[in-house]
């Protein structure tokens, strides 16, 4: 005998409404991002750093991301300043830390997690789109769409591909 509610609750979930949560909750923090990315334009990078990388981090358990900005070479290794001016900036930044961008609640859970592993290899992909979309947005609202000094690189921790952010292009690392 199966249950009936069990059952029906497993269909619930679809991916488009999925991703259509996770723009909302996305949207309602534009502005955050937009005022911290708008915070990069004022500051005086120290000379040896060739490029910006936003890296996205996502926590699937807790459905949180952060995106951390790291001051690199053209090597990609981060670059450090050590010297005595202040106002150089080198190393890394926080640019969103744990952003909450889908909620459950707690009998909801292992539902959704049935449903994610197994539509895993639709739903990542998306899903990096709708974050990687909404940054993009955000970065040309917080440059108004002036040319940003260094070239500037939007990617997902542990991928092999990012997005040049300059450019305008998917770029293979």
């Amino acid at each position: 005998e199966t249950n009936t509610d069990e059952h029906n609750e497993k269909y619930m979930f679809t991916i488009d409404a999925y991703l259509q949560d996770i723009e909302n909750v996305l949207e309602l923090n534009s502005k955050n991002l937009i005022d911290k990315l708008k915070e990069i334009d004022n500051l005086t990078f120290y000379s040896e750093v060739e490029l910006l990388d936003f890296l996205t981090f996502i926590d699937p358990t807790n459905y949180t991301l952060s995106i951390v900005m790291f001051s690199m070479d053209k090597e990609a290794n981060e670059v450090f300043y050590e010297g005595d001016d202040a106002n150089l900036f080198s190393g890394s930044m926080n640019i969103l830390d744990s952003l909450q961008y889908y909620q459950l609640s707690d009998n909801q859970m292992n539902l959704f997690s049935t449903f994610y592993e197994e539509n895993a290899e639709t739903i990542v992909p998306k899903e990096q789109e709708v974050i990687k979309d909404w940054f993009k947005d955000c970065w040309i609202t917080a440059n108004n769409g002036q040319e940003f000094g260094l070239p500037s690189y939007f990617s997902f921790h542990d991928e092999y591909k990012s997005y040049d952010l300059i450019n305008k292009k998917d770029d293979l690392m």
